[in-house]
């Protein structure tokens, strides 16, 4: 069965190169490269690019969500497009001839309670073909806080397990709708709650608290530190370093990982494969670039 994958906040990503950034002068863009981004779409490349079978649901809108659409269509990944009145955003990623970045994103369209409503039951009529439900990225402007809560608890009601990655007030909605697993990173932890960590018994004793609430699964990503992977009710927990290697880029290498934890849940292996394929996953992630598998 496929894995559903719903990209509510989608994007094209542009990146221009300069050699510089100098404040109120005129800086050439040395060139100019664009793609299909957001946390969503990143999470359904890999899937397909490890053998799943994703199906992504897209609300677009505009001429710049034609442009997504065409992208999305050149890279053959299955994908359900809800046309939106309001425009789809691109964000954009200034790179410099040193390596430093700059990255502005717009706020994208603010979507109609009509056009919210067709985005759940394009997603709902399809939960019966899917095993996984993945739901990452922030929320678009007019969609309900409780958004993610809504679709976890129908999710669950047709026996699909849902893995969630977003973060702040959403993070904190979609708790009690409790996920199969959820994916925050250190600083999104320790924002649910509530307190700093500063060491790794404080990364594990705010992971069981998350665990607890949810009564699932936890994988709590730390970039080049050793993530954890946590779940109270099974009593399993493990941490894993991810092999060392210099980042060519680290734009998605979490959604990556993402999906590498999702094709391992697919393939019925166990807990602590997740936790490695997820790993490698995300590790091959930064040595491409943004936008790219491999």
């Amino acid at each position: 069965m496929s894995a559903l994958v719903l990209a509510l906040n989608p994007s094209i990503d542009a990146e221009w190169r300069v050699d510089d950034v100098i404040w109120e002068e005129k800086n050439n863009v040395q060139f100019e490269r664009r793609w299909a981004g957001g946390k969503g779409i990143n999470v359904a490349r890999w899937l397909k690019h490890l053998g799943g079978k994703p199906k992504l649901f897209l609300p677009l809108g505009g001429v710049t969500g034609d442009e997504l659409a065409r992208y999305i269509r050149e890279e053959r990944i299955s994908t359900s497009i809800i046309p939106l009145a309001g425009p789809t955003r691109v964000n954009v990623i200034i790179t410099t001839g040193a390596g430093r970045q700059m990255r502005f994103n717009p706020l994208g369209p603010k979507l109609t309670k009509p056009e919210w409503k067709i985005i759940v039951e394009r997603v709902e009529s399809r939960l019966g073909q899917g095993s996984l439900l993945i739901l990452s990225g922030s929320l678009p402007r007019g969609v309900p806080l409780n958004a993610y809560a809504h679709l976890i608890t129908r999710a669950r009601k047709h026996g699909v397990r849902t893995l969630l990655d977003c973060d702040g007030d959403v993070l904190i909605a979609s708790i009690p709708s409790r996920p199969f697993l959820v994916k925050p990173n250190e600083h999104e932890l320790a924002r649910w709650f509530g307190r700093p960590l500063r060491t790794e018994k404080d990364v594990v004793r705010a992971a069981r608290a998350l665990s607890e609430k949810t009564r699932g699964w936890v994988f709590v990503s730390r970039g080049a530190g050793a993530s954890l992977l946590l779940n109270v009710q099974e009593q399993f927990q493990t941490f894993a370093r991810p092999a060392r290697v210099k980042p060519r880029n680290t734009v998605g290498a979490g959604d990556a990982l993402l999906a590498g934890v999702a094709r391992q849940i697919q393939l019925g292996t166990l807990p602590s494969e997740w936790l490695e394929h997820g790993l490698s996953v995300g590790t091959r992630a930064t040595q491409c670039l943004p936008g790219h598998v491999s």
